[in-house]
C-alpha cells in the first residue's frame, strides 16, 4: 500500500483529494525531469535563458539574441545607424529554432545608445512591420520629452563592485517593511534609489525591520500601475535611477542586515506591444495563452501560457537573474490566486476542500510556481518566497515532498480583511477577543504565514488605511499634542492594539507598509489625468512623524518598542501561542508566549481593577505598554511596577498563580516573566 502523501498525513481531510495533490506533484516533477534531461543538468543551469538571450558584450564585440518564432525578417535600430534598417544590424535566423541572432564589431554599439528591434511578420500575404524592444532588455529609459520607451545599451566601463558579497536573512522572525522607491520621500516628484538608501532606509533600520519587500522594481510603462502592468521583465525600473545604484541600495541594507525581497510579477504581463510582449512578432500567443484565457478580465492584462517550456525558460531565467545579478534575497509573488484558477479565483467561493480540486485549477501554473520555488532555493538556500494568495489553496506553502509548492510564506490576507471587516461594520462594543483571536491564528499547521494589518493594498484610492478608518477628517484638525479629541485618542490606542495583536500572534512574519507604522494620512493616488498628474499622495511624508509636536510618533514609537519586545525571544515566531483568557463580554484577551503575557483589553468604556489571569508562578515586569503616555496613551498604569503572582493552592499542582492587574479601557500591555 503506498504511503500517504505528507499534505494528507497532516491533514486527514485532504485525503479524498489525495489523487489530485499526487497528480499535481507527478506534473511538476515530470516536468522538472524534461527541463533538466532526467537529471543531466540542474534547473538553475535551465533557466540561464539571460545569458544567452539579449544584448551582451563579448571579447570580440556584441552579440544580440532574441526568441521570436513567427518573425520573418528583425533588425536593429537605433541612435546608431538613424532608426533606420541597415544590413549591417540585421539579425539571421539561428536553423531549426524560432531565435535569432545578431553580432558586431565592439565600435558598433556604445554605453547609452538606444535602440529596438524593427520586427517583419507575414499575415497572410501582407508582410506586417513593428518596433518592438526586446523580451530579454535590461535596460529600458523613456524619454522626458517624447515619452517614448527604448532599450538602452547598459555597459558602464566598470562593473559594480559588491562590498557585502554573501548575506544570509535574520528571520527570526521575520519583520517586512513593504516599500515603493518612487513614493519614498517627501517631496512631489518620482523618489530615487539613492535617496531611499540615504533616507527611508535609515528609517527601516531604526525602526527594527529586517527585511523590505520593494515594490514596481520590473520596468512598467504606467507609473501609476503600482508597477504591476510590467513591460519588460529584466529591466529594473530606470525612472527610479541605474542598475548600479539598486545594487548600492541592496548592498547598503546587507551591510546593515536588512534582506531585500522583491515583489515580482509572473502572474500576468501589460497588453503593450511596443514596450511589451503583446505581440512581439506577430503571434499574440507567443508567450500567452490562446482563446478565452488570453487576458485577464479584470486586470487588462495578459495571461503567461505556463505550459509552453519557452516561457517558463523565460520566467524561471527571470527569477535566477534577479537573485545573481542584483542580489535579492527573495521574492514576493504578486496574484498568485490569478495563477492558480482558470477563472483567476473570480466569483469562486472557496468554501471547502472540493473547491481546489474540482479541476478549474491551471495545472501549468501549478507546476512553474513549484519549478520555480526549486529554482530558487538551489540559486540561494536562504531565499525567501512569499506567496499572495486569497484563496487559502492547501499545501501553497508546504514541503514540496509533501505534494506542496515549496513557497516559504503566504501572506495571512484574511487578517487586513478582517480589521476592514470590525472597524467598518462594528461598534466598539462589539469588538469580541476570541473572534480576534481566530482570525489572526486560522491558518494550517504546517504552513508559515507572513501577518499584517494592512499593507499598499489598503491605501489605494477607494480604500482606506486602517488610521484613516478610525480617525477620518479629525486627523486634520486633531492630530497636534494637546488638541486630541475622543475620535483622535480612540483612532491612536485602537492603532496601536490592532498591530500589537497582529504582529504578537505570527507564526512566521509580520509586514507593514511605508509609512503605516506611525498612521500616514490619507490614501496612495499615483500622478493621472483624473488628478491633473499629481504627485501629492504619491508620496510620504516623513516630516509629519519627525515633527515632535504632532501624534505621529506616538504610533511610529510604540512601531518600534513592540517589534523590539518581539524580537527579544528568540524564533519568536515558532514559540507556541498559549491562551489563558478570553471574555466576549468583558472583552479582555490574554495570551502567553514563552515568558511573554500579552494581555487586551478591547472595551471602550471599562477599565478593570485586580483582573486576574492564572499564569505560570513568578515575578513579571511590564515589556509594553499601549496606553504609555510616551505612546499617546494617558498612562494610568504604573509600568515601573513588579508584579507578583498570587498563589491558589487549587493551582499548585500545576504551577500556576493569579496575576491581578489594573486594565485601563483600550488599552494591552505586554509583561515579561522574570528568571528566578
Amino acid at each position: 500500500m503506498t504511503a500517504k502523501i505528507g499534505l494528507v498525513r497532516k491533514d486527514c481531510w485532504l485525503e479524498p483529494y489525495e489523487d489530485a495533490i499526487r497528480g499535481r506533484h507527478d506534473h511538476a516533477m515530470w516536468k522538472l525531469n524534461e527541463l533538466t534531461q532526467d537529471g543531466k543538468i540542474a534547473l538553475k543551469d535551465f533557466a540561464d535563458g539571460h545569458l544567452y538571450f539579449g544584448l551582451h558584450k563579448t571579447d570580440g564585440g556584441w552579440v544580440f539574441r532574441e526568441w521570436a518564432p513567427n518573425a520573418s525578417d528583425i533588425f536593429l535600430i537605433g541612435d546608431f545607424n538613424g532608426w533606420q534598417r541597415t544590413e549591417e544590424y540585421r539579425c539571421r535566423r539561428i536553423p531549426d529554432t524560432g531565435n535569432w541572432e545578431l553580432t558586431l564589431p565592439e565600435d558598433a554599439l556604445h554605453h547609452g545608445n538606444l535602440y529596438k528591434m524593427l520586427v517583419e511578420w507575414h499575415d497572410g500575404e501582407r508582410i506586417c512591420c513593428g518596433e518592438r524592444i526586446p523580451a530579454w532588455c535590461r535596460r529600458v529609459v523613456q524619454d522626458e520629452t517624447t515619452k517614448i520607451f527604448s532599450a538602452q545599451v547598459w555597459h558602464p566601463q566598470t562593473s559594480y563592485q559588491w562590498r557585502k558579497k554573501t548575506f544570509k536573512p535574520d528571520v527570526k522572525p521575520l519583520f517586512i517593511y513593504e516599500c515603493h522607491i518612487g513614493m519614498g520621500q517627501d517631496a512631489e516628484r518620482v523618489g530615487t534609489y539613492l535617496e531611499f538608501k540615504d533616507n527611508v532606509l535609515p528609517r527601516v533600520i531604526a525602526g527594527g525591520y529586517n527585511c523590505i519587500q520593494i515594490m514596481a522594481i520590473q520596468e512598467h510603462p504606467y507609473y501609476g500601475s503600482f508597477g504591476y502592468h510590467v513591460s519588460s521583465f529584466f529591466a529594473p525600473s530606470s525612472r527610479f535611477g541605474t542598475p548600479e545604484e539598486l545594487k548600492d541600495l541592496i548592498d547598503t541594507a546587507h551591510q546593515h542586515g536588512i534582506a531585500v525581497i522583491m515583489d515580482i510579477v509572473h502572474s500576468h504581463a501589460v497588453k503593450n506591444e511596443v514596450e511589451g510582449l503583446g505581440n512581439l512578432a506577430g503571434d499574440p500567443n507567443q508567450f500567452f495563452y490562446a482563446g478565452d484565457r488570453h487576458e485577464h478580465p479584470q486586470w487588462d492584462s495578459l495571461c503567461f501560457d505556463y505550459g509552453k517550456n519557452e516561457v517558463m525558460h523565460f520566467l524561471l531565467s527571470n527569477c535566477k537573474y534577479w537573485l545573481e545579478e542584483f542580489h535579492f534575497d527573495g521574492f514576493r509573488f504578486d496574484g498568485v490566486t490569478s495563477m492558480l484558477y482558470y477563472s483567476h479565483g473570480l466569483g469562486e467561493d472557496f468554501g471547502g476542500y472540493g473547491d481546489y480540486f474540482n479541476g478549474h485549477q491551471d495545472d501549468n501554473a501549478i507546476c512553474y510556481l513549484t519549478l520555480a520555488n526549486i529554482l530558487i532555493h538551489e540559486v540561494n538556500r536562504n531565499a525567501i518566497t512569499i506567496a499572495e494568495e486569497v484563496s487559502g489553496m492547501p499545501g501553497l506553502a508546504a514541503k514540496i515532498k509533501d505534494g506542496g509548492y515549496g513557497f516559504d510564506y503566504r501572506l495571512a490576507m484574511n487578517i487586513p480583511d478582517y480589521w476592514i471587516k470590525t472597524i467598518k461594520e462594528l461598534s466598539d462594543e462589539g469588538w469580541k477577543p476570541s473572534s480576534i483571536l481566530w482570525e489572526t491564528t486560522n491558518r494550517r499547521a504546517d504552513e508559515k504565514t507572513i501577518s499584517y494589518a494592512e499593507s499598499h493594498d489598503q491605501a489605494l484610492v477607494g480604500d482606506k488605511t486602517i488610521i484613516f478608518r478610525l480617525i477620518d477628517a479629525d486627523m486634520y484638525w486633531h492630530f497636534k499634542k494637546g488638541d486630541e479629541n475622543d475620535v483622535a485618542n480612540r483612532g491612536i490606542a485602537l492603532h496601536k492594539m490592532i498591530r500589537l495583536v497582529t504582529a504578537s500572534t505570527i507564526n512566521g512574519g509580520y509586514l507593514n507598509f511605508m509609512g503605516n507604522e506611525f498612521g500616514h494620512p490619507e490614501w496612495i493616488d499615483f500622478p493621472r489625468e483624473g488628478n491633473g498628474w499629481s504627485h501629492k499622495y504619491a508620496r510620504r511624508q516623513w516630516n509629519l512623524v519627525d515633527n515632535k509636536e504632532l501624534c505621529y510618533h506616538y504610533l511610529g514609537d510604540f512601531d518600534k518598542d513592540m517589534l523590539r519586545v518581539i524580537s527579544g525571544v528568540n524564533d519568536f515566531q515558532k514559540t507556541k501561542i498559549v491562551e489563558i483568557w478570553h471574555d466576549d463580554g468583558d472583552q479582555i484577551l490574554a495570551f502567553m508566549r514563552e515568558n511573554l503575557v500579552f494581555i487586551f483589553n478591547f472595551s471602550p468604556v471599562k477599565s478593570y481593577t485586580d483582573y486576574g489571569f492564572l499564569v505560570p508562578k513568578g515575578s513579571y515586569k511590564v515589556m509594553l505598554n499601549t496606553d504609555n503616555v510616551k505612546y499617546g496613551g494617558f498612562g494610568f498604569a504604573d509600568d515601573g511596577l513588579t508584579h507578583f503572582t498570587n498563589f491558589d493552592p487549587l493551582y499548585k499542582k500545576d504551577g500556576k498563580e493569579w496575576l491581578k492587574l489594573y486594565i485601563p479601557a483600550r488599552s494591552a500591555v505586554v509583561l515579561k516573566r522574570n528568571e528566578d
